[in-house]
């Protein structure tokens, strides 16, 4: 069978539990609770299910494993201990990369997990070391004549745990009637039937071959009960076409545990026969993979979003209707077309909003990995270091949740390694051991706040001012009268660390480049601001979406161009003589500030008429910084749909992307950041 059709669900599921496995584990580090402890153990079940039933064998393995474990825990067999949690978090990691390999390449790669299996059926020996050698003892039950009844490790556990609360286990065989036709359908009024008395830990043959009708007329089943034989017979002397029940208690005498097969699986002679079937299977499955096609992005919508969706359209078919039913030759047509296309303007609004509205998903999408990373960098660098998470519910668009995790760990590990001090350090200081990282988002007009704060040592700007120097970026005689925002910019320069030793995790300013750059490309900006031994902010500012923008249109020489609104301060109109040079570069100075001037048509090397008597300037702001671009003339606000320019055209110096316009034509928008 097939199971491409369902690979999508299978990793947003998948996904989701691994998520819900991490959040779930860190708490229980601090709180040893029974509905934790369920909570872990549901999503190991449900992604082991997940996983066997999509043919994923190494998830499944571990995932049975880690159930067996979280078993013994939700029974109080054991205790919850440090080494526990890390033994099933690295079971987590591992889980993570597989659900990864299968998003790229369609199956799993095959990892090393056995060692990761022994370690985990080590924290189980305390359990199983209080039990008796199984295959002695089968052998002294068969010598008296009593039947030995056979069971996997997890099977023999739930049994024996069973039979140690008084509960009964019964060996339950029925045999169908050699009329009866649909086996299946009988057998699975049986199960019903016996469901609602307990849980069947295990069939013979298997649920799946009872299902499929792969069994002659008879099958086994093994139930956990409170309830007596006398009222499990009643129950099923209530289903036809059953020829014989016969019931028998499994005593702890007659179980046998047989050890649970792993991924080391050699084939003995009686499998030769089956070579050459597992070569077709292997071939098979190699050009699945070799077609295999990268899965789509999935994005889950609330139900309610759809229904306005689906309002939206209804309206839009209605007002098409009315305009093709507008007759040119009524006495009032122009009245009843303004009307029309009003309405039509209103739609649209209305559908654009939905639109937006329906991509945006909640920002704890990316939040939720973080405490996991924080965990994980304390225990790496002996420091104490809590995360606080405000506004996780801050909404955002689709397309810039997926870019903009890998900057914000990379914040985040600066922040834990270089930020804050070893808890020595903060007590010598009047601290708390404990070192705080907040992740904070909010909205702030169309655009949404990302701030990621610590309250550590800070920044040395005297040690970034002497590298800056060491480094040729400034003279001595500038670093006098540098401010602090144009201090802290340094950080962002490709390489630049005052760090003397870069570790495995990273140095305050390592990086920082690359971060700059990726949160420029989602149209955003990055600020920073520190206080000595207060700690330091890093601020990031996104738009709310990258679909559907504001947008300035302005003409230089004969070509319209768009300025994104977000990015824009204010325009201004200046005469020649206003404009002024300071070591070549061309400023105007706007209420005592000096403004650099970009004319744009030298920029983009556009033909232009540049002997205007008057300068027309959009004043465009990046941080701290304002400048003023020189256009030609100013055509008005417009809200335009970005569309990229594809590969072969990405690279394209300050620009953006592009835009259809109303008339058809093409208009470039400007990428500010890579300007200014």
């Amino acid at each position: 069978m097939n199971n491409n059709q369902y690979l999508d669900v299978f990793l947003e599921e998948a996904k989701e539990h691994i998520a819900s496995l991490n959040t779930y584990l860190l708490e229980l580090e601090n709180n040893p609770a029974q509905e934790v402890i369920d909570e872990i153990f549901r999503s190991a079940h449900t992604l082991k299910g997940m996983s066997g039933t999509m043919g994923f064998t190494q998830l499944s393995e571990l995932t049975h494993e880690m159930e067996d474990l979280l078993q013994e825990l939700r029974n109080h067999q054991l205790t919850v201990t440090p080494q526990i949690i890390d033994t099933l978090l690295r079971c987590v990691d591992i889980l993570e990369e597989l659900v990864n390999d299968i998003e790229l390449n369609g199956e799993e790669s095959q990892r090393d997990i056995q060692a990761l299996i022994n370690s985990l059926k080590a924290r189980n020996n305390e359990f199983l070391s209080n039990n008796t050698n199984n295959k002695d003892a089968a052998e002294e039950i068969s010598a008296g004549n009593i039947a030995v009844h056979s069971f996997n490790e997890y099977e023999g556990r739930l049994v024996t745990h069973a039979l140690d609360k008084g509960l009964n286990v019964w060996q339950i065989v029925v045999r169908l009637a050699d009329e009866c036709l649909l086996k299946s359908a009988r057998a699975f009024l049986v199960f019903k039937t016996l469901e609602a008395f307990g849980e069947i830990i295990k069939t013979e043959p298997i649920a799946q071959d009872i299902e499929d009708e792969k069994f002659d007329n008879e099958f086994t089943m093994y139930l956990v009960t409170s309830q007596g034989k006398e009222e499990i017979y009643k129950a099923l002397d209530t289903v036809s076409e059953l020829e014989s029940v016969v019931i028998e208690p499994i005593v702890q005498e007659s179980i046998s545990v047989k050890e649970t097969s792993s991924f080391n699986y050699k084939p003995d002679d009686k499998d030769t026969a089956q070579t050459s079937e597992s070569q077709n299977d292997a071939l098979n499955r190699t050009t699945s993979v070799n077609t295999f096609k990268k899965t789509g992005k999935t994005l889950r919508v609330d139900i309610e979003r759809l229904d306005t969706l689906m309002n939206l359209v209804s309206e839009l078919i209605i007002i098409k209707t009315r305009l093709d039913d507008i007759n040119k030759g009524e006495k009032d047509y122009q009245a009843k077309q303004r009307e029309a296309i009003e309405y039509l303007e209103r739609i649209t609004s209305s559908l654009h909003d939905a639109v937006m509205k329906a991509r945006m998903v909640p920002i704890e999408n990316v939040f939720n990995r973080f405490p996991r990373v924080v965990h994980d960098l304390s225990r790496e660098l002996s420091k104490e270091i809590d995360l606080v998470v405000e506004g996780a519910d801050t909404e955002l668009d689709r397309t810039i949740i997926d870019e903009i995790g890998d900057p914000l760990i990379h914040l985040i590990r600066n922040a834990a390694d270089h930020g804050i001090e070893n808890p020595k350090e903060r007590i010598e200081k009047g601290k708390p051991a404990h070192g705080t990282i907040k992740l904070k988002a909010y909205h702030d007009g169309n655009n949404v706040v990302i701030e990621v704060s610590d309250d550590g040592k800070g920044i040395d700007l005297d040690g970034v001012v002497k590298k800056a120097v060491e480094r040729g970026l400034i003279d001595k005689e500038q670093a006098k009268n540098l401010k602090e925002h144009e201090i802290t910019s340094f950080l962002f320069e490709p390489g630049f660390s005052t760090k003397a030793e870069v570790t495995d995790i990273s140095g305050r300013g390592v990086g920082l480049d690359v971060v700059k750059t990726k949160i420029e490309s989602l149209g955003g900006s990055i600020d920073v601001t520190s206080k000595k031994d207060a700690g330091t902010i890093f601020s990031i500012r996104l738009p709310l979406t990258l679909a559907i923008i504001q947008a300035l249109m302005v003409m230089v020489g004969s070509e319209k161009y768009a300025i994104p609104l977000s990015s824009i301060k204010e325009t201004v109109i200046v005469s020649k003589e206003e404009i002024k040079k300071v070591q070549k570069t061309e400023v105007t100075i706007l209420r005592g500030n000096v403004i650099p001037v970009i004319r744009l048509n030298r920029v983009l090397d556009v033909k232009s008429d540049s002997d205007y008597n008057e300068m027309t300037l959009v004043v465009v702001k990046k941080g701290e910084k304002d400048i003023g671009l020189a256009v030609d003339e100013l055509l008005g606000q417009q809200e335009i749909v970005i569309k990229t320019l594809g590969n072969f055209l990405k690279d394209i110096k300050f620009i953006a992307g592009a835009t259809i316009l109303g008339d058809g034509e093409v208009a470039l928008i400007l990428d500010v950041n890579k300007l200014v």
